[in-house]
Parts: C-alpha cells; structure tokens; sequence
C-alpha cells in the first residue's frame, strides 16, 4: 500500500494580497504579493535598474479593470493585464501586458509586441519608510483615482481616469423617461449638485421628488445646495432650514449640524452684499 506523503503548507516570504477598488461606476482589481525589504537596498539593487519587474514577487501582479480607462491620456480596454515595470534611477517604464501567463517576471519570455500601454512615470522619493510592497488607490473621484505604488522610499504614481459622466447621463435619460419615481429624480439631481452641473434640471428634479414623496431632510438638504449653487441663497436657508428640522425630529445630528453651517454661511453672505 502506498504511504501518501503530505505536503506541507508553509508561510510566503511575500504574502498575497487583493486589493478591489470602486471608482465612479468601475471597479479596479489588483492581485500581487508583497516582499519586504529586510534591510535590503531595493531599486538598482535587488531590483536592478533597466530590467523587467514583476511589481511584486512570486507570480506576475494582475490588475482588472470593470470598463475602459484611460491613462495618461491613452485608451487601455476593459480587461486583466499582467503589471511590469522597467526602472531606472529618474524614469519608470509601466507596462500594461497583454499575456498574463508568464510566471514571475517573464523576462525570458516577455515580447514587447504583446504591451496593450507602456506609460513613462517619474519616481517619488517618500519621506516615509515603507518596508512590505504596496499597491494602494488615492485621489479618488467620481472619474479619476490615482493609483500608487510604494516600496523602501519610492513612490510611483499612476493617475487612472474612468468615463463616469457620459454612463450616467445616459442612465439618467433612460431613468427619467421610464416612469421615475421620487428616487430616481433624488439620485439625478444629487449626482448633478456633486458633480456641479445643470443645476437648474437638478432643482426640477428635487421639486419632483419632493412633490412625488413628500418632505424628507436629505432631499431639502440637496435642495438647499441647487439653490445655493444658483446664488438663490434666500430659497437655499429655507430649504436648510426645513431640512433642519426634519432632520433633528430623526435624530440626524449630522444633518443638522451641515444645515446650521450652511445657514450661518449664506446669512452672512447675504449681509456682505447689502
């Protein structure tokens, strides 16, 4: 009878990570293990300068995006390409890499034919020590993030920019032709005041919702903000105001205390142009 010999599971030196990030209506997913540097010295040494890396260890780091991107100002499709850099001293070469089947680095493997965007970016030196790998997402907005690598003292950053706009004007055109309800015209209307557009069909959507469902403090809060944006700052302190007092008799401090600062800020606003 054959004895089966178990294998033994044992810690990675560099731990897996997934990272899934939101931006606008786009997710970004980055799968990648993250060596520590253990006293090592890392760019130009242990990674050496002008070779191919992996952007991590062990397996090739993946990246996901849910839709189309653009990155510096290039079109990079919907799709998984494996991550590789190339860096130098005072200039990274990114690469996003059609063939995510090479193991590691793939640098015997690796054809520069196969790049779906290979983008130049300038390294950062950090004021702070960060000892594992990390790939991490800031500046995030409805239609851009950045996303940041770092590792000893270098920083790469990567600013990434979604189409957010045109998908939701398009949902909201479709929304608002098919029997809207209050919501739909609430959501529209909060999309436009955050985005600081078409402030005027903003307010005609909140007077719809409102008409639609009643008072409620977040749609008079909105509200207030439409109005504010259109320099009607009377009307906006009596839709704070109302959204006050909607929202103390709910308990939503919160809300109460935005109106109050809203209100404080258009009154003395009011008073300096008499």
């Amino acid at each position: 009878m054959a004895i089966l010999k178990a294998q033994i599971k044992h810690p990675k030196a560099s731990p897996f990570a997934t990272i899934v990030q939101e931006v606008g209506l786009t997710s970004i997913k980055v799968e990648y293990s993250r060596p520590a540097v253990r006293g090592r010295q890392i760019f130009g040494n242990l990674v050496p300068y002008g070779r191919i890396w992996r952007v991590g260890a062990d397996a090739s780091t993946k990246i996901t995006f849910g839709s189309d991107v653009t990155i510096l100002g290039n079109k990079l499709r919907k799709g998984t390409y494996a991550l590789y850099a190339f860096p130098e001293a005072d200039i990274w070469d990114v690469v996003f890499h059609n063939n995510t089947t090479h193991w590691g680095d793939g640098r015997k493997e690796y054809n520069p034919k196969e790049d779906a965007l290979r983008v130049e970016i300038t390294p950062k030196e950090l004021r702070s020590f960060q000892e594992n790998f990390l790939i991490t997402f800031d500046k995030m907005g409805y239609n851009a993030l950045s996303m940041k690598w770092r590792w000893e003292n270098t920083e790469i950053e990567i600013p990434i920019v979604v189409d957010t706009d045109s998908v939701m004007k398009t949902r909201i055109k479709e929304q608002i032709k098919n029997n809207p309800t209050a919501q739909t015209y609430y959501e529209a209307a909060r999309y436009y005041q955050e985005m600081g557009i078409n402030p005027e069909t903003a307010l005609v959507f909140l007077n719809n919702a409102i008409e639609l469902e009643g008072d409620t403090y977040y749609f008079h809060r909105v509200k207030s903000l439409v109005e504010a944006a259109l320099k009607d700052y009377k009307s906006a302190i009596n839709s704070a105001q109302k959204s006050l007092e909607l929202a103390a008799g709910l308990d939503k401090d919160e809300f109460v205390r935005m109106n109050e600062k809203n209100i404080v800020a258009w009154k003395r606003y009011i008073a300096t142009k008499k």
